[in-house]
């Protein structure tokens, strides 16, 4: 996954919503959206802008499917891809807090039912959760393609020893854990293995009680595949020639990875959520020490679970994501109470959700 370099309390929810069926001509932004979906051929898109520490817009464009008349509105879900690793990450983070994990042992010290396998780069470091989390722990398998929706789905113990019907290789260490920056979706599902055997829970149990829940991002669920009930309110993946995925999207049993269903305005949320944490402002998940540490600099400009940009007052933390058919990019800033988040049903090469980003971020002043 290529990361975007770009700009990028919890008050009372706040927020108008513009939808492009209704309003002709709202403001400059809206004009600057539609004429980028336009271009672009992005069929729909939904984003929240954070502002003095709240939700200060939910603007809704376009639809959820090709060739229907079915407009996005502020519910319509959409696959997150990426962005799963930084709420994943506060999950993690929040067992740490209670002492149930360590962010510097070996995680084969609690990990049972599999481990990372032993080799002779693992016997000059170990692959701890930092380096997980900071994606220098030397794992492989940098992203999943996901699976269609009537595939059979790997359990996560053959997706980890890339056993059929898993669809990418074993994960394995290749390099000395610590010594180098690599992105890697595998060092992430060998997190959600350890988070599930240590909790004895399924994995989207955990960061619904864990993260998702106390957030208040109530439109999020992390289940892979996703229950009737939410699939309604689904939008339709597309390719960038405009055809849309086969089965409307793929599943994706590597949650921590790539398997968030959620909104823009709950990615506001959690936007809101880290700042409130790293300001010492009430309204957030974790406690002041854990957010500031999660918005340190490990290593690449790669915190634990966001990438960092800035420094001080202009202090910025983001994460972009692609999943089949979809795109999605959140940025906040972190003592400012700014932010926003932007979630497309299209995989588009151009940059469109980088440059919408950038024109809110002139448009609202962020630092």
């Amino acid at each position: 996954m290529a990361r975007f370099h770009s700009i990028s309390r919890i008050a009372p929810l706040v927020f108008f919503a513009v939808f492009a069926s209704s309003v002709a001509h709202a403001d400059v932004l809206d004009d600057y959206v539609r004429e980028q979906m336009r271009e672009n051929r992005v069929p729909g898109l939904s984003l929240a802008i954070v502002d003095k520490w709240r939700i200060a817009s939910v603007r809704c464009y376009g639809v959820v499917e090709p060739k229907t008349n079915r407009p996005v509105v502020p519910s319509t879900l959409f696959q997150a891809g990426s962005i799963s690793k930084s709420v994943a990450a506060v999950g993690t983070l929040r067992l740490v807090e209670q002492g149930v994990l360590k962010l510097d042992e070996d995680v084969n010290v609690k990990l049972s039912g599999w481990k990372v396998p032993e080799n002779s780069f693992t016997q000059r470091q170990k692959v701890t959760l930092r380096r997980i989390l900071s994606h220098t722990a030397g794992l492989t398998v940098h992203g999943f393609p996901g699976y269609p929706v009537n595939a059979p789905l790997p359990t996560l113990i053959q997706i980890l020893n890339g056993e059929n019907p898993a669809n990418t290789a074993p994960i394995v260490v290749d390099t000395v854990p610590g010594d180098n920056w690599r992105y890697s979706g595998g060092g992430y599902t060998v997190m959600q293995e350890l988070v599930q055997e240590v909790t004895g829970e399924p994995y989207a149990g955990f960061l619904k009680r864990m993260v998702l829940d106390p957030a208040g991002m109530t439109d999020s669920s992390y289940e892979q595949p996703q229950p009737l009930s939410r699939t309604q309110r689904a939008a339709t993946g597309t390719y960038p020639n405009g055809s849309a995925v086969r089965g409307r999207w793929h599943v994706y049993p590597e949650m921590a990875a790539a398997g968030l269903w959620t909104t823009p305005t709950d990615l506001a949320t959690f936007i809101l959520s880290i700042e409130n944490s790293y300001s010492g402002l009430p309204g957030g998940v974790l406690s002041q020490a854990t957010a500031r540490l999660m918005l340190t600099v490990q290593k690449s400009g790669d915190g634990l679970g966001a990438f960092l940009e800035g420094s001080g007052q202009s202090l910025r933390f983001s994460h972009n994501g692609r999943d089949e058919g979809f795109d999605a990019f959140y940025i906040g800033c972190a003592l400012k109470g700014q932010g926003a988040a932007i979630m497309i049903n299209a995989n588009e090469n151009s940059g469109v959700v980088d440059r919408i980003a950038k024109f809110i971020a002139a448009k609202y002043q962020w630092p």
